[in-house]
Formats: structure tokens, sequence, C-alpha cells
């Protein structure tokens, strides 16, 4: 089982932080509570919620557009543009500091997906959405990583 030793801790953190709506805000206590120190699990967090923001900023358009062409998921696809486009005010409105704030504030339908959708629907360049949504998982993780610390002293 992953959880087992060291490596294992660090994998499922890595792989947990990569998972939509987990993200970082997940995997870190799970890494800690799994034995990992705190800035450890922060970073392998950090390094892992990151790791699909490219992909989704260069690849989601084209495969929504894919998705759509079956008729049971072009709903599905609308719904999430929807909801990209209602979390997007903010954003659309400050623009790159909007995106930070989306993703920095760690609380469910926020983070890195997220704002990568966002980013996506609004057309926004990859050049200035990839910085924000970093700086976002950066403070969002610091966030985190001080409650799951705070949480630590407590027991």
């Amino acid at each position: 089982m992953f959880g087992e030793s060291l490596s294992g801790a660090v994998i499922m953190t890595f792989l947990m932080s990569m998972v939509p709506v987990i993200e970082l805000r997940g995997a870190l206590p799970v890494g800690v509570a799994a034995g990992l120190s705190v800035p450890a699990a922060t970073i392998i967090s950090i390094i892992g919620n990151m790791l699909p923001v490219p992909f989704i900023l260069l690849l989601l358009r084209k495969v929504f557009a894919w998705l759509r062409s079956f008729p049971k998921l072009g709903g599905l696809i609308d719904r999430l543009e929807q909801r990209a486009h209602l979390k997007g005010q903010t954003v659309k409105k400050y623009r790159t500091l909007g995106l930070f704030i989306l993703v920095a504030i760690p609380l469910p339908g926020t983070g890195a997906w997220t704002g990568a959708l966002v980013a996506s629907v609004l057309n926004m360049r990859m050049k200035s959405a990839l910085p924000a949504i970093f700086f976002g998982v950066c403070v969002a993780g610091l966030i985190v990583a001080l409650v799951t610390a705070g949480v630590i002293h407590l027991f």
C-alpha cells in the first residue's frame, strides 16, 4: 500500500494533489498524516497540483469540442463552461489578480483545476494564467500548511 513507507507517502501525496476537487488542500494533510513533514507535504502537493495545469490550459478547449460530438456529453460540457463563466466573473473583472485570488483561497470549488478551467474559458493567455495559478497554488499551500500544522499542535 502507498502509505506504508516514506516513498509511498510521497507518491500518494503527489498523485492525490493532481486529482480534481481533492487537489493540494486534500493531499497536503493526508501526506502529513502519512508521515511527511508539513514542508515536504506542501512542496510535493504544490508540484503535483501544478503538473496538470499547462495541459488543461493548452488542451481543454479542444477536448471540450471533441466531447461535444457525443450527444450525451454536450450538456455536461455546457454545465462545466457555465460554472466556469460564473466563477470567472471576478476573474474577468480583475484578470490575472482575480485568477490568483480564485486559486489561492483553499475552499471547495476553487483551486488549480477550476482556475485553469476559468482561464481557458475566458481565453486567457498561458503566459499570464500560468503564473497566476502557480502563485495562487503556493498561497493555498501555505494556508493549508499553516492550518495543518496548527491542528497537529492541538493534539
